[in-house]
């Protein structure tokens, strides 16, 4: 385990983390002592415990806006897919269509052609 040092409102703290981390624990303490700076900054001296306390309610309150809106955009993700589906089916009908009209108009002007090709030069002015 690794050991990183943060600082949250002026106070130093030991953390272990996974190898390799380091860097992502100390960004996320550094995230957390903005939110202690601005609520002290609005609050004053209310004590360490009550604005940490508070820092931690504001994470979770945006945390949980952020589950919301990622589960409102995997469902709108998911709606997307069918409909995407739906389109390439239908493209796909589509295409069997035109591929049987053209197979349609192939044979339509094959025997058209054999027909004038069974004429007599004199009767196909």
């Amino acid at each position: 385990m690794a050991q990183v040092m943060v600082t949250i409102d002026g106070k130093a703290y030991r953390m272990a983390c996974e190898e390799g981390q380091e860097d992502h624990l100390t960004e996320l303490a550094s995230r957390f002592d903005r939110y202690v700076g601005h609520l002290k900054s609005q609050f004053g001296e209310i004590g360490d415990l009550r604005i940490t306390v508070m820092a931690g309610i504001m994470v979770m309150d945006e945390l949980s806006d952020l589950t919301r809106k990622m589960k409102s955009l995997e469902a709108e993700v998911e709606a997307l897919k069918s409909v995407r589906e739906g389109a390439q089916e239908s493209q796909q009908q589509n295409e069997q269509m035109v591929a049987a009209a053209l197979s349609e108009l192939a044979h339509r002007l094959e025997r058209l052609t054999a027909k004038l090709n069974g004429r007599t030069p004199a009767s196909v002015e």
